[in-house]
């Protein structure tokens, strides 16, 4: 079961980071209007961690998609590696605050 969630995280960054495409149809705008935005794909990776993937496999998935030549199309969309960004920095451990 823990590679099916770790599938299906995967399958919610790809989906996120690559968008809309241009000619989607007036239902896929409508589902992307209403699921697509990043609060609701977080919610998804976070049942996700919970039922087995480790934040370490979300990262390096992350970076993968970055970096590897095999996600080329998915960084060719507008704004997805802002989007991508977005996911690491709602997952990436916070900075620790600076007291005096």
């Amino acid at each position: 079961m823990k590679d099916w969630h770790v599938n299906h995280m995967e399958k919610t960054v790809v989906k996120y980071v690559k968008g809309l495409p241009a000619d989607a149809s007036s239902w896929e705008k409508l589902r992307d209007k209403k699921y697509g935005k990043l609060v609701n794909v977080c919610r998804q990776i976070d049942y996700d961690i919970k039922h087995g993937v480790d934040k370490d496999q979300l990262i390096f998935f992350l970076e993968k998609v970055r970096c590897h030549s095999s996600f080329s199309d998915v960084r060719k969309g507008d704004n997805s590696l802002g989007r991508l960004n977005e996911i690491k920095q709602h997952f990436s451990p916070a900075a620790k605050a600076f007291r005096w």
